[in-house]
């Protein structure tokens, strides 16, 4: 049985408590012991506001310990950390967990800069304990089925991928961290990420980097370039006005066909036969990254689909943009 302790109570958290409990009334042997907010009264609100899913109703804390002191949390008998906390905490309490020897799993992205994130990958491999980064489109089942595509071929080479996410300024956030650059990094570090990291995933590190961001960070265009000449863009935008709600979505043209994935769907478009959709379980990338986590301590290996040391990379190429912008949008190559 995996005890975890949950450090983080905000949006993030309360989607992250709901999925440990389908967990346990599925019978897998895991069990959501602590929970440590330094807000108190995040144990009694019922508010659960979220940009991607309808996540109402109460979080359920029975049978929980709620902690406000960190102290007194890391006094439990723990086997792993869920950290959900904003992204300017994720070091301090990523290695005071690895050091207390649990295994983390940590909300991305990885830090704020790179350099906090280096302190972490450190910490973890002085310690051998797990660590992961909660990259969730890595287990998102339309975009792991882009990637089974686009690594097994069938429909060629890609030719070029447009990627999006973006919606209204996130002003649900907790004392409002997120429209805080110098906790969030904007959009670019906190939400650009997202697809940043996939694109990677899809196609290994780009040669150089070219972007243009708002002055707050907000608004994110980028292109990635590649040896082979594939066309790779992609674009966020967390300032929209109106009820327009959250968007992810991105369109991949292969030689032999067309990926489109919008409203939550996936459809294919082969060149030589009908269109079809991609139909999955129903079970999406956070409650698949959490499972996974847990499995792989339970067998006691390594974690290979999301490993810290791409989530840092993810982040270097993120403060490359970062300095491309300032450069006018010029091609920046990604430092190691």
């Amino acid at each position: 049985m995996i005890k975890v302790g949950l450090v983080g109570l905000g949006s993030m958290g309360r989607v992250h408590l709901d999925i440990y409990r389908k967990l346990e009334e599925e019978g897998f042997p895991i069990r959501l012991v602590a929970v440590l907010d330094a807000d108190g009264r995040k144990f009694e609100t019922t508010e659960r506001e979220s940009n991607l899913v309808d996540v109402g109703g109460a979080s359920d804390l029975s049978n929980v310990n709620a902690y406000t002191d960190a102290e007194l949390f890391f006094q439990e008998q723990l086997d792993m950390v869920d950290i959900t906390l904003p992204t300017y905490l994720h070091e301090e309490y990523t290695v005071r967990s690895l050091n207390k020897g649990l295994p983390v799993l940590c909300e991305k992205p990885i830090a704020l800069d790179s350099g906090s994130g280096a302190v972490m990958l450190e910490a973890a491999e002085q310690t051998g304990k797990n660590l992961m980064i909660g990259h969730c489109l890595r287990f998102w089942p339309e975009y792991e089925q882009l990637k089974s595509i686009v690594d097994g071929g069938k429909y060629g080479k890609v030719k070029t991928a447009t990627f999006y996410r973006g919606g209204g300024a996130p002003e649900w956030s907790y004392e409002n961290w997120m429209l805080q650059v110098e906790k969030s990094g904007g959009a670019l570090v906190d939400l650009h990420i997202h697809d940043v990291d996939m694109i990677n995933w899809l196609f290994g590190k780009p040669e150089a980097v070219s972007a243009l961001c708002s002055e707050h960070y907000d608004i994110v265009s980028a292109h990635f370039r590649y040896s082979d000449g594939k066309i790779i863009h992609a674009q966020a935008d967390l300032s929209l006005p109106g009820e327009v709600g959250f968007e992810m979505t991105f369109k991949v043209h292969l030689e032999q066909a067309t990926l489109v994935y919008r409203d939550f769907r996936l459809t294919v478009y082969p060149a030589d036969g009908p269109s079809w959709v991609y139909e999955h379980d129903g079970n999406l990338g956070h409650y698949r990254e959490i499972k996974y986590f847990a499995e792989r301590l339970l067998s006691g290996e390594a974690v290979e689909t999301s490993p810290p040391e791409q989530s840092l990379l993810a982040l270097r190429i993120v403060e490359a943009e970062r300095v491309s912008s300032g450069q006018g949008g010029q091609f920046v190559t990604i430092g190691e």
